[in-house]
Order: structure tokens, then sequence, then C-alpha cells
């Protein structure tokens, strides 16, 4: 089915029930609930594109496809290299302002993530069988043998990186009844932890918030290497510097456990949201400053698989989301483009441990 050439629309990028954010897309929970996993709504008939909010896997035809390429390519010019380096030292701040203005009024809970990621949903276990702790016969490499650090003593771990005000991992405390699921959630931005910490929900008990720059691969997570059943990313990568993005990929494998898995979703190339920049926010290729000052960038599917898998995981899945919203009371279409990806930890012997998860001087140095 040919499609008309990607719409970029003059307002907000938004749907009736969708709404464009620096932590990417939300839709509010009735209708998040009701969505079946994206890739089974098809749109076969283009006169009856307005009855549903939204199609599913979208082809995009050699056109529509040039001519995303022409928009992104009149807007690419890069900025000075001294206003790139403004906005990469000034991030903390400029997530700060963004987190003090919205307070948690900005976001919706994601619903939709234990459909598309069912290792959140409830009674989710690690496995029972004492052999998968043995690799070749010999001991899991592991640091936390007797310590003592937050969820210790749980059976079932899960990191958000880039957790914001607590849109995914409140959603996961409510559904998930798991009792030995521990949950940790981190921000770059001490404004949006500290609202995670004042919510009500919020409960130490099964939950460790904390503030955290992933992008330092230098800095210490309060969680020992090989102790995450699940680590989640979800619109967050996109927002790292693109230099900096291996090393901090590299930095949560390790705290993965063997079999643990990274879950991703997040902007992929030629997005509603990237065809709307404006000559004057390029930094690079790809790459982005909006007007609040946060940056984002927009992945191609082979990128992230090259970070993923260059830090020892593999493969379990990697889409993309081509995704046609629609604005029935304005009769707008708008074209959305996301990746998502889930990778696992590779189980290989300890020796081979060091060199895979990046650990030599040289490899975690910042470019």
């Amino acid at each position: 089915m040919s499609m008309a050439a990607p719409a970029v629309a003059a307002g907000p990028s938004s749907s009736e029930n969708m709404t464009e954010t620096v932590n990417g897309p939300t839709e509010d929970s009735a209708e998040a609930q009701k969505r079946p996993q994206f890739g089974t709504r098809f749109l076969t008939d283009p006169r009856q594109v307005f009855q549903h909010n939204a199609w599913d896997n979208v082809e995009w035809s050699a056109e529509q496809e040039q001519a995303a390429q022409k928009k992104v390519q009149e807007n690419s010019q890069p900025l000075p290299e001294e206003k790139q380096e403004e906005f990469d030292n000034r991030a903390n701040e400029y997530w700060n302002d963004f987190y003090t203005i919205h307070e948690n009024r900005f976001f919706k809970d994601r619903h939709w993530l234990f459909t598309e990621f069912p290792e959140l949903a409830p009674q989710q276990k690690p496995p029972q069988d004492a052999e998968e702790n043995l690799i070749n016969g010999e001991d899991v490499p592991s640091t936390h043998n007797d310590a003592v650090f937050p969820g210790a003593s749980a059976s079932y771990r899960i990191l958000e990186v880039g957790c914001g005000v607590g849109n995914t991992v409140f959603p996961i405390l409510k559904t998930n009844n798991d009792p030995g699921l521990f949950v940790y959630c981190c921000d770059f931005s001490s404004t949006a932890v500290d609202l995670v910490k004042s919510n009500p929900e919020y409960d130490p008990s099964c939950c460790h918030a904390f503030v955290h720059d992933m992008s330092d691969a230098s800095a210490e997570y309060p969680i020992p290497d090989h102790s995450l059943d699940v680590i989640v990313l979800i619109f967050v990568l996109s927002a790292l510097h693109p230099q900096k993005m291996q090393n901090s990929i590299n930095r949560l494998a390790r705290l993965l456990k063997p079999g643990g898995v990274l879950l991703l979703r997040d902007y992929g190339r030629y997005d509603l949201a990237q065809l709307r920049f404006k000559k004057g926010r390029c930094l690079s290729d790809n790459f982005y400053v909006r007007g609040d000052g946060t940056r984002v960038y927009f992945f191609t599917q082979d990128e992230l698989h090259d970070l993923f898998s260059s830090a020892g995981l593999e493969k379990v899945q990697n889409l993309v989301d081509r995704r046609l919203q629609v604005n029935r009371g304005k009769q707008l279409t708008m074209y959305r483009v996301w990746v998502q990806c889930k990778y696992r930890k590779v189980l290989l012997p300890p020796q081979n441990q060091d060199c895979l998860y990046g650990e030599t001087e040289n490899t975690r140095a910042e470019p």
C-alpha cells in the first residue's frame, strides 16, 4: 500500500490519545490497556484511516522514504562546536529545569509495557534449576555473595534507567505481585528522583530510586555486577551523546545475570519528531537539541544491534514499529517510527567476562 509522505504537523505531534514528550509518546491508560501488541492492526483500505487512532506496521513507499531523507538533510547543518559543548555540559541543568516545571503532570503511566515486555508482568521468576547457575561446570562470577545492598534478598530484580517521575516503575510495582520482586530506578535528574520518592506509592521495601548519570561509565551503581534479571531503557538511550552510548551499554551489561535481558524502546530514524526539527537544532547526524535544551537521537536497527552485540548481548528481538497515528478530530495523520529491542546476556565461561564487558582501561575511557 502506498502512503502519502510523512505529515509534519504544525502543532504538538499528538493524536487523540497520544502525547509526544521528551521521554517518548504516552497513551491514556484506557486506550493503552485495550491496545493489543503492536503489529496486529493493519490499514488495508486507506478510506478507513480515521476509524482508529493508530495503525501498525505501515509500509512506507520509496517516495515517502526519500521525502523523509530529504527533510532530514535540509536541516542537518550542525551547530558550532562550542554550542554543542554547552548543551553537553549543561545537560543536568536542562533536565532538572524540565522536571521542575512539569513535575509529575507531564507523563502518563505506561501500561502498554506488560503487552510488549511480558518480562515485567506479574509472577515472573528466575530459573530455579541450580544447574543454570553454572557455566561449563563453574560458578557464575558474582560480586554480591554475602553483600548488603538494597534488594539483596530479592529473587527477581528490575532496573529502569532514566525513570523520570516513575511512569514505568509504579505500573510495575502495582501490577507485578511477585513477592520476590525488587525494582531499582535511576535518573540523571535529581528533581525527577525526588518526585519518585515523594510519590505516595513509593515503598523502599521493594523499590530503590537514586540519581545516576548513565553516560558516566565510571560511575558506580548501588547494585553488584551479575545481579539483575531485567534492565529497562524506555526513550532514554536517545538522550545520550552518541559517543557515550557504547560505554554506557557495556556498563549496564555487566549488571545483568547470565540470561538476563535488556529491554529498549526508543526513537527510530525518520520518526515524526525528527522530521519536525527546524534548522539550527542539529548537533550531529540524527542528533538534535530541543527548545528546552534536552537532546534526542534517532536510531536504526543496525545501530542498536551493534551497540548491544558489542556489549556481549545476543538478540532476542529487534523490531521497527512504523505506526500511523491518527487525530480523528482534526483529520490529521502522523507517521511514528520506534525501535523495540530485547537483548539477552550470553552465557560464557568466566575467563571471557572481562574482555566481553569492556573492562580494560582503553575501552572504559570516554571517546
